[in-house]
């Protein structure tokens, strides 16, 4: 018979060389999967014992499937009656798609009908379909414009071992697949590693770095001890095939678990996420495996290190950097140790400290990752840059002036936060070109702060041009987050990385309002709620709500600290009605300077729901509730249209725009802050109040941060609206090295 295993893109060599080993024949890796020779009992060897496999396939056939009747009638001329079992439950899984059949639960249909067909006419009864648990899984996988026909004899994927089911809840930590675990202990030679240790009279010792939830322990356990993986399951697709030799698989079954599953050896963890410990050992216990396991903290010696950084997600480079260090740590503490790791990133070499004597191309789910082995050998010592008495290892030796500049800078804006009473304020605005990235500072409302306040830093990485080593731009950033935590006194956890983008896209606001939402309840501080993952900073005497893991920015724009602090003087000056107008309100804390200032109704406009719901609890944490203020979720475009044509006009405005949106719920399709700032300033100018008695009439505070915005004078002008650059009055202190971070104007009716 013939049979293919299929396998994850990247495995198909390491997959070969195991059914080699495992005494089968006419084997021949492809895209996907290892094809081989045999008797069922051949393929019942690669179910119990193979460690890399997805799935083992019979093959059948290879039929037309150049269109829906070819593929009916290709499938019909199989001999079914031989392989179905009498009475058994079937379904069909289809993989691959071509020009005539493009769609995958059409292909399954088809299959079905053809073999309901054929069992009809040959035994006058059609098997019954049951998609959760059938006794037999017939795969169809088409490739081009033939199919490859066969029963899947493993039921649930192999890599579906049981044992990394945690009984009764799921396991707090996600667990790298076990067939990953696998890879990765091929790779590096752990079997082999294993017996030659105890050929030396030693006791072989594994280190798992970054171990998750044990699956790697488990396997790397298993596989040094012979067990076979597949005697935890106790499921198996070839259950419903008539095909089905229950001798042979019996002898198999008999010779895997008569085998000596005891053996000397040592299990060491490390981990930082909690949880990981307890579904570790309750994973080997799962497995039926007693080897002793410790988690450690500090480097201890191993016979191989496997380091899964599979875990990290390609923007949490903040983690990332952080685990990156801790291996770094570990590989510098183990001495000459094989080393084994899955990352996304190629700086875990630097890590490391070796070059990788191989290198195998895989995805973990849809993101793109690398195996990588390290072959025995120093590791390569990394400079260090001193940094508040402290050695830091670093991966440029350049990042010393990093360093340097951030450390004089900090003290620098240190003293003239103190000076000013601030506590939120950008200490680093790329300063070195080649360290290019914002370092704002906040520090936690004295209202919340029980003893001394929380610190933050909020960093943004700019897009570096291309041509630049992407490489070294990386280590550049990993080492900004080693130098920077130090420098400022901030706990390394509470440091957030973004990466801002050059291209042009959506706005801001649409993207806030697209951000899930959490599900933990919030809590409440003061009587109002605060979501969880939210605090609470200080700037101007009022209190607001910020957030920077689950938002793009965090709810505060610190570069308009000045323009707030104009708006509540101006909201002073105002007299009249004293009615306040905020549009494109993001969080509303103009309008709760402005409500600060005296202003006595006032009007919060943005399109997010949930900006809307952050804006109302920032005014109701400074105690501005009540009717008089309200909140107006609308597409602003349209909403300051419509106003024009009622009686509502207000005192003063701000008018914060985005440089380019495109929502799909705005009317007119997208916003261009250069191509439409006329047609908005000349509305908004509409609802200004008209001056009485030679009075001043409303003012606008209109801004943008596009750098090359120029407003349209005489277009304004002649429509009866003079515009006012007021842009150097409103740039903080701490943005000072970038005076376009944004431009501010006055805008008034004439």
């Amino acid at each position: 018979m013939e049979f293919f295993a299929t396998c994850p893109k990247g495995f198909e060599r390491l997959l070969a060389d195991e059914l080699t080993q495992l005494g089968l024949t006419q084997v021949r890796p492809l895209k996907g999967q290892v094809s081989f020779g045999g008797q069922a009992a051949d393929a019942y060897r690669a179910l119990l014992w193979s460690r890399l496999a997805s799935r083992v396939i019979c093959v059948l056939g290879r039929v037309d499937a150049s269109s829906s009747d070819a593929l009916y009638e290709g499938v019909k001329s199989l001999p079914w009656e031989k392989h179905i079992a009498q009475g058994a439950t079937i379904v069909i899984d289809a993989h691959g798609t071509n020009a005539e059949l493009r769609n995958t639960q059409f292909v399954a249909l088809r299959a079905k009908d053809a073999i309901m067909d054929v069992m009809l006419a040959r035994r006058g009864v059609r098997p019954v379909v049951d998609v959760r648990n059938p006794d037999l899984t017939i795969s169809v996988r088409i490739s081009r414009e033939r199919a490859t026909v066969g029963i899947d004899l493993s039921g649930e994927p192999l890599f579906r071992r049981g044992y990394e089911s945690l009984p009764g809840r799921r396991a707090p930590i996600a667990p790298v697949r076990p067939d990953y675990a696998a890879a990765l202990l091929t790779i590096g030679g752990w079997e082999r590693i294993y017996k030659d240790a105890l050929r030396q009279g030693r006791r072989p010792a594994f280190l798992s770095l970054y171990s998750g939830a044990g699956t790697l322990l488990v396997e790397a356990a298993a596989m040094a001890l012979g067990q076979a993986p597949g005697l935890s399951r106790h499921r198996w697709g070839f259950a419903g095939w008539a095909g089905h030799d229950e001798a042979a698989w019996e002898r198999l079954l008999e010779e895997a678990r008569s085998r000596d599953a005891s053996g000397d050896l040592e299990l060491l963890a490390f981990e930082t996420r909690r949880g990981a410990e307890a579904a570790s050992r309750q994973m080997l216990h799962a497995a039926g495996l007693d080897v002793s396991l410790r988690f450690i903290k500090d480097p201890t010696p191993a016979d191989l290190s496997v380091c899964d950084l599979s875990w990290v997600s390609a923007d949490e480079l903040a983690v990332q950097a952080e685990a990156l260090a801790e291996t770094a740590r570990f590989m510098g503490g183990l001495g000459e140790v094989p080393a084994v790791a899955l990352s996304a990133s190629p700086v875990v070499d630097a890590a490391i400290g070796r070059d990788p004597a191989s290198t195998l191309e895989v995805f973990v789910g849809r993101d793109e990752a690398t195996m990588r082995s390290y072959a025995p050998g120093p590791v390569a010592e990394r400079p260090v840059v001193r940094v508040a008495d402290v050695d830091v290892p670093v991966y440029v030796a350049a990042s010393d002036q990093f360093a340097a500049r951030l450390s004089k800078v900090a003290k620098q804006r240190a003293k003239w936060a103190r000076r000013e009473d601030v506590t939120c304020y950008r200490v680093y605005d790329a300063d070195l070109p080649d360290y290019a990235v914002t370092i704002d500072l906040f520090e936690e409302s004295y209202t919340t702060a029980r003893e001394r306040p929380r610190r933050w830093l909020q960093m943004y990485e700019y897009a570096p041009p291309k041509g630049i080593d992407e490489e070294l731009a990386r280590k550049r950033l990993f080492d900004i987050l080693a130098i920077a935590p130090r420098v400022l006194g901030v706990d390394a956890r509470n440091v957030y990385l973004r990466t801002r983008l050059r291209a042009r896209g959506g706005s801001q606001y649409a993207q806030e309002a697209a951000a899930p939402a959490a599900k933990a309840k919030p809590r409440l501080v003061d009587g109002v709620e605060l979501p969880r993952g939210a605090h609470l900073v200080d700037e101007g005497g009022l209190t607001f709500e910020v957030n920077f893991s689950t938002r793009l920015d965090c709810g505060i724009f610190l570069d308009h600290r000045d323009t707030r602090a104009m708006l509540r003087e101006m909201a002073k000056q105002t007299a009249g009605s004293k009615r306040f107008l905020n549009l494109f309100a993001y969080t509303g804390s103009a309008t709760c300077y402005a409500a600060d200032g005296g202003m006595r109704h006032t009007t919060t406009v943005d399109m997010s729901r949930p900006s809307l719901d952050w804006a109302k609890r920032n005014m109701a944490r400074n105690g501005f509730t009540g009717r008089e203020h309200e909140f107006v979720q609308a597409d602003v475009l349209a909403w300051v249209s419509e106003q024009r044509h009622t009686a509502n006009r207000w005192d003063l405005v701000f008018c914060d725009v985005p440089t380019f949106s495109n929502s799909q719920r705005m009317r007119k399709g997208s916003f261009d802050v250069q191509r439409d700032h006329v047609e908005l300033l000349i509305n908004v100018s509409r609802l200004l109040t008209r001056g009485r008695d030679g009075g001043a009439g409303g003012t606008c505070v209109f801004s943008c941060n596009l750098k090359t915005f120029k407003p349209d004078i005489a277009a304004l002008a002649k429509a009866g609206v003079s515009i006012e650059d007021i842009t150097a009055q409103t740039i903080p202190e701490d943005f000072s090295r970038n005076k376009r971070v944004h431009h501010c104007f006055l805008v008034k009716r004439g």
